[in-house]
């Protein structure tokens, strides 16, 4: 496109401020801008701020009068003290997953920065004797659960594949894939990890209009953890047919596990989870833990009208916060943390709703340059906007939604904070999963004495399995283990 076109385009779009510098602009810089402006749906981004204000507004409208219900009783269940249950979904998972239909999707494009690092999140680590990183115990995880899968089907070994899809951010890639390099992939066969990126969308101001960074470069953020939909569908290569959905068509993968990086207890591909929800018939599914207490600051899935929704804490009164079933339970305690369940033909599906979603508004200081004087401009005080979408909105245009509560202990300790926080930092990430550990042990048979730390690489257990042997020990030292056989030597 030439350049009087782009600048017209812009210009109709009322955003042809963004060539207030070009004149002054070097070759190289407008060549930057250039390419930066072509690429860019302007006419998009102001369909999205248009729909993403009136949606505040008629939410703000609608706070207090719409219908906020818990979830049906058959819309959810528990594995919690139901083994029976439990057992005969993961045998439906495990029978998936050696059939190669089960994928899963990491949403890695968060940065370390709360916790002190610039690193990516999954390139922590956490403190624990191994000094293993979120991303390895990720990967052997998958690397036992495929052993597992492989046993239980009475395949040869190294016969099932759980394909990873590692979405990062655009600061986030490269580092990420050199991370994943440098440790030769923790074991897994590189071919069957496929690394992808969120879009970005533009900041603006207040009233709608981009934001320019600098004289030549408009000012971008990612648009959001809901953003993995669309990601989904770009181009993975130069070769635009290639893309994360023509190749779960390639491996003729059905279902899809999704979560967050930051959580060290995350099960990936749990075949429990994939079990019940294959057996529900879901095309979408939450995975949920209850909630510690009835304040706290945590979303939960719920009804909102006749839909399901994560409803965040600030929309849920005191009065629905305390409510409890006649069983004494929290009505509203489906805490939402981020592990989801898909069929890849809701992923395809979403495509057809997309315009129907509405981005959210985060308010922030967004670093810029003055129209007027060309300085840049660090705002002390909120200026513009961010938008973003979050995975969770597809949850209403699911056909078959489900929801399976876990246990807390056993599945969610979140890395937010930086260490020392006493919250959802590093330490208490090492402490739930080495307190894990111990109980996988005691499970086992065999005893712990007190103030004594076992880790287990998730490549002798993926979820307390394979300990026989240690049934009627005591273990009186601390220490790492790499196999069952190693765990005699802390006798």
């Amino acid at each position: 496109m030439s350049v009087g076109n782009l600048r017209t385009r812009y210009e109709s779009a009322g955003q042809g401020h963004l060539f207030t510098f070009w004149d002054d602009l070097s070759d190289a810089e407008r060549d930057a801008l250039r390419t930066q402006l072509e690429a860019l749906d302007i006419e998009r981004v102001n369909r999205i701020y248009q729909k993403a204000v009136t949606a505040e507004k008629e939410l703000a409208k609608s706070t207090g009068t719409e219908s906020i219900e818990p979830l049906p009783e058959d819309a959810a269940d528990s594995v919690i003290g139901d083994p029976a249950k439990e057992k005969e979904w993961r045998g439906i998972g495990l029978q998936a997953i050696a059939r190669g239909e089960v994928g899963v999707l990491l949403m890695a494009g968060g940065q370390g920065t709360r916790l002190g690092s610039s690193a990516p999140k999954g390139c922590y680590d956490i403190g624990l004797p191994s000094h293993k990183t979120l991303f390895q115990y990720q990967a052997e995880r998958i690397a036992r659960l495929q052993t597992l899968a492989a046993q239980s089907a009475g395949k040869e070994a190294g016969s099932v594949v759980i394909p990873w899809y590692v979405m990062t951010s655009g600061p986030t890639r490269k580092e990420t894939e050199s991370f994943f390099k440098k440790h030769n992939y923790f074991g897994l066969d590189s071919s069957h990890i496929i690394f992808f990126e969120q879009g970005t969308l533009p900041c603006l101001t207040m009233d709608g209009k981009v934001l320019l960074e600098t004289r030549s470069r408009v000012a971008v953020a990612p648009d959001g953890n809901g953003g993995v939909y669309a990601a989904l569908r770009r181009p993975l290569s130069s070769d635009s047919s290639t893309t994360v959905l023509s190749d779960l068509d390639r491996r003729k993968v059905l279902y899809i596990h999704a979560y967050c990086v930051d959580n060290c207890l995350v099960r990936i591909a749990d075949p429990v989870f994939l079990g019940y929800c294959i057996q529900k018939q879901a095309d979408c599914a939450a995975k949920v833990v209850p909630k510690a207490y009835p304040t706290e600051s945590v979303g939960v899935v719920a009804r909102r009208g006749d839909k399901f929704s994560v409803v965040e804490y600030s929309e849920i009164s005191k009065e629905q916060a305390e409510r409890r079933t006649p069983s004494g339970e929290l009505a509203f305690r489906a805490a939402n943390i981020v592990n989801h369940f898909y069929t890849t033909s809701m992923l395809k599906n979403v495509e057809s709703f997309e315009e129907d979603l509405a981005f959210h508004i985060a308010r922030k200081k967004i670093p810029h340059v003055n129209l007027e004087s060309g300085e840049s401009v660090k705002p002390a005080k909120p200026n513009g906007m961010k938008l973003e979408m979050f995975v969770f909105d597809v949850f209403p245009f699911a056909k078959h939604f489900a929801v399976l509560e876990v246990a807390r202990a056993d599945e969610f300790s979140p890395l937010k904070n930086a260490p020392g926080t006493g919250s959802d930092d590093p330490d208490t990430s090492r402490r739930d999963l080495l307190a894990q550990h111990r109980r996988y042990l005691e499970a086992a048979g065999a005893t712990v004495k007190e103030g004594v730390e076992i880790e287990l690489s998730p490549l002798v257990t993926y979820a307390g399995e394979g300990l026989e042997s240690v049934k009627g020990k005591t273990f009186t030292r601390s220490g790492y283990v790499e196999s069952v056989e190693e765990l005699d030597a802390l006798v």
